[in-house]
């Protein structure tokens, strides 16, 4: 018996990551210094799983800024819209890809399965595929010269890349199929050729519902690119069970991995029903690589032993359920958090731990994992005890709950003709989504202010400065709708956090979220709880410095929900209606104090639907209910605004639109305006706002091709419910960035008006 892990964190303990990265971006690093420094970290995570004991250490876990973007740019799918690029190394169409440049707009992003990671969606233009250049290969020499062991190798699988590349029409299906076949041949033979001896190929598109078409694609693919190889090869799944156990499980690799976090009730059922094949080893994922909690490892070391009763024959081999970068590195050095809470939790280092009790326990080594048993169980039981998880008052309000708590008195059509004659708005109003620049010194300001070499009065001073000179330039630029700027807070999520009971935070807790961003979620560990008006104080300081109306900003719900670490002893329905009565107290008093535009943001509502088509339904009915209990209690003079990120929107337009927000934010810029060939076929019959420009990059988009973009919109969209809006918030971008890309959006609106 062995232990692994699918992945291991790469931005670092502390973010060295991110700082290396970001660093070599603002051209203070060369390049071959970036490279030695990303190459050192890399080594400092492998002594770092060597010392926690694990008996296999993965490769190629690492990226640069996405691994689907290393492996479009290693198979040269490059767009042509990146062909004037002046090349100077191989980074420079990497980069470009990732963050756009010059001229040229960035590749679209998106969520990775259900997860909060977005990644770098590959663009198939009929490219001629070829292995450019092999990273892998220099990982696996760099483990050898450093450790004198060979690593394993870990990879995005063929299928699960076909499936999320976009642009493969029917026409050119075949031909790219057999081209991303030669491709994965090729750099899994060189992979062998560099000294490996264990190839993981990462599939969880294999945990969707699949066709008899891809099915036989599947086959088709590890058929082809398997033959010949004597290297073990292992075909891991994550995030559900395993579709079509009893025709999957046969592919000819060594060894399969299965989720028995949450995949466990089918992937058991399925091994009970059909066995495993005796020729391979079983990779069982039996620790949650995506939650922070302590593992009962009584619970799992049964579950194992059930594993065992129906794989005799085959060694079984303990890693995590998915790859550890989406948890924090370790708990160590987090002496901010109550003992209880502290106690019970556990981030990657931990978790490989648990993965070592475990085995050792199975391995009679009862010495030191006797006690270590004893004190986990202590831990998750002490928790789970404390007053925080004791609130009964709050779970008798969520009991109490009636049908009129999650609708509107009116609907759309009544209160949108109510909304234009009390707000007065003119045709296509502009506004932002609500977050403008983090400037340098506004993080200062904040870090005095948490350190207490500030007062408080000094600190909210220059907050509302900070306010009053952005609300003076949204004025400038002619927004039609503003906002105060949110420069008190640092996440969106984080911030309420921080006002509401039922919540903790760590000081290091970071994960990557997309590129070099890292999020630091929150713990929800007890009964969600609304104290006192969270909001209200910045935004009506904002309003009393305009006649245009400034809009309330608030986190949704189930964004708050999924881009938290939620308890595990409720149901994360019962959860979210927790959150969501807190908030709907927090709207009705910025209703109460004038505010007339509320908006609250759900970029996260799709992502934490199950991968399984029969699961979305009652996920979708307890999120959409959610955002409904708290968005639902205000007057039909109110408008309510949400807003979305990147996700796929074509099979998710009703379930927006079932929120009943009167408007939606939503992008359009990065997906080359797919999303209006969507509403062509999908009418939308709420407020709507396109995205016209992509905030995630540093480029200033024109006038023109925001031009384009409403041009196209018009068509689709009536006048009525057409906003103009970047397609997310401003907090990343430098101010001269901001004002300029907003001007041209203006600018965009205004050619719009005249040609009307």
């Amino acid at each position: 018996m062995k232990t692994a892990v699918i992945g291991y964190p790469y931005i670092g303990q502390n973010r060295e990551w991110k700082r290396i990265t970001e660093t070599f971006w603002k051209e203070q690093l060369t390049l071959e210094s970036y490279k030695q420094e990303m190459k050192n970290l890399r080594i400092a995570q492998l002594q770092q799983q060597q010392d926690l004991g694990l008996d296999i250490l993965t490769v190629g876990d690492f990226t640069y800024y996405d691994r689907m973007l290393d492996l479009a740019v290693m198979f040269n799918m490059i767009p042509s819209r990146y062909d004037h690029l002046s090349l100077q190394h191989h980074l420079t169409a990497y980069f470009a890809m990732a963050r756009g440049a010059e001229n040229v707009v960035a590749s679209e992003m998106t969520k990775w399965f259900n997860t909060n990671y977005h990644y770098i969606v590959p663009e198939y233009e009929g490219q001629q595929l070829a292995l450019q250049h092999n990273v892998y290969a220099q990982y696996i020499q760099e483990e050898i010269e450093a450790f004198g062991t060979i690593p394993r190798v870990t990879i995005i699988g063929p299928f699960t890349f076909y499936k999320l590349t976009k642009g493969v029409g029917d026409a050119q299906k075949q031909h790219y199929i057999q081209q991303l076949v030669n491709v994965y041949k090729e750099l899994l033979q060189s992979l062998e050729a560099s000294g490996a001896t264990s190839i993981q190929l990462e599939e969880p598109s294999l945990t969707k519902d699949l066709t008899s078409e891809d099915i036989a694609l599947v086959q088709h693919f590890y058929h082809q690119v398997i033959k010949g190889l004597t290297v073990e090869t292992i075909c891991t799944t994550y995030f559900e069970a395993l579709s079509d156990y009893e025709t999957l499980i046969n592919l000819p690799v060594d060894g399969f991995g299965l989720d028995f976090v949450h995949g466990k009730v089918e992937n058991l059922a399925s091994l009970k029903k059909f066995g495993f094949p005796k020729d391979k080893v079983l990779y069982a994922g039996i620790i949650n690589g995506r939650d922070i909690w302590r593992a009962e490892l009584q619970k799992q070391l049964a579950l194992v032993a059930e594993i065992r009763s129906y794989v005799p024959f085959s060694p079984i081999h303990l890693q995590t359920s998915c790859s550890l970068q989406h948890v924090p590195v370790t708990t160590a050095g987090e002496d901010g958090i109550v003992p209880e809470l502290l106690n019970a939790l556990a981030f990657a280092n931990e978790k490989i731990t648990e993965l070592q009790m475990i085995k050792g326990k199975i391995l009679h080594l009862e010495v030191p994992h006797n006690k270590a048993f004893l004190e986990s169980e202590k831990a998750i039981r002490t928790l789970a005890l404390h007053e925080s998880r004791q609130k009964e008052a709050i779970h008798a309000q969520v009991n109490a709950l009636t049908p009129e708590a999650f609708k509107r008195a009116e609907n759309y059509n009544k209160r949108s003709k109510l909304q234009r004659a009390f707000l007065q708005l003119p045709d296509y109003p502009t506004t932002t989504i609500g977050s403008f620049p983090q400037s340098a010194e506004v993080k200062k300001n904040r870090s005095l202010w948490r350190k207490g070499e500030i007062t408080t009065i000094e600190y909210e001073a220059f907050n509302a400065n900070e306010t009053a000179r952005w609300i003076a330039i949204q004025e400038q630029l002619g927004l039609d709708v503003l906002v105060h700027g949110e420069f008190e807070r640092t996440d969106m999520v984080e911030f309420f956090g921080e006002k509401l009971n039922g919540f903790a935070f760590t000081k290091n807790g970071w994960v990557v979220s997309y590129g070099s961003r890292c999020v630091k979620p929150p713990i929800i560990y007890g009964d969600v709880e609304w104290k006192e008006p969270m909001t209200v104080k910045e935004v009506s300081a904002a309003q009393s410095l305009t006649e245009k109306p400034v809009k309330g900003m608030l986190t949704g719900p189930v964004t708050i929900l999924n881009w938290s670490f939620v308890r595990d002893d409720l149901a994360r329905a019962e959860v979210a209606y927790q959150i969501g009565l807190a908030l709907r107290e927090e709207v009705r008093a910025l209703e109460n104090a004038g505010i007339n535009i509320i908006q609250v943001d759900e970029p996260a509502l799709k992502e934490g639907m199950p991968i399984r088509k029969s699961l979305h339904k009652s996920y979708i009915e307890a999120s959409v209910a959610a955002f409904k209990l708290a968005t639902s209690g205000v007057r039909e003079t109110t408008q309510i605004h949400t807003h979305m990120c990147y996700c796929e929107f074509n099979d998710f337009i009703d379930v927006i639109e079932s929120l009943d927000a009167d408007v939606i934010s939503i992008e359009t810029s990065r997906s080359h305006g797919e999303l209006i060939k969507v509403l062509k076929e999908t009418p939308y019959g709420l407020g709507i706002g396109l995205g016209v420009y992509d905030i995630h990059s540093p480029r200033i988009p024109t006038v023109e091709e925001m031009a384009t973009i409403i041009e196209n919109s018009k068509k689709v969209i009536a006048k009525e419910q057409f906003w103009i809006n970047p397609d997310c918030g401003l907090k990343t971008r430098t101010e001269q960035e901001t004002i300029a890309s907003l001007k041209n959006m203006v600018a965009a609106k205004e050619r719009l008006k005249q040609m009307n």
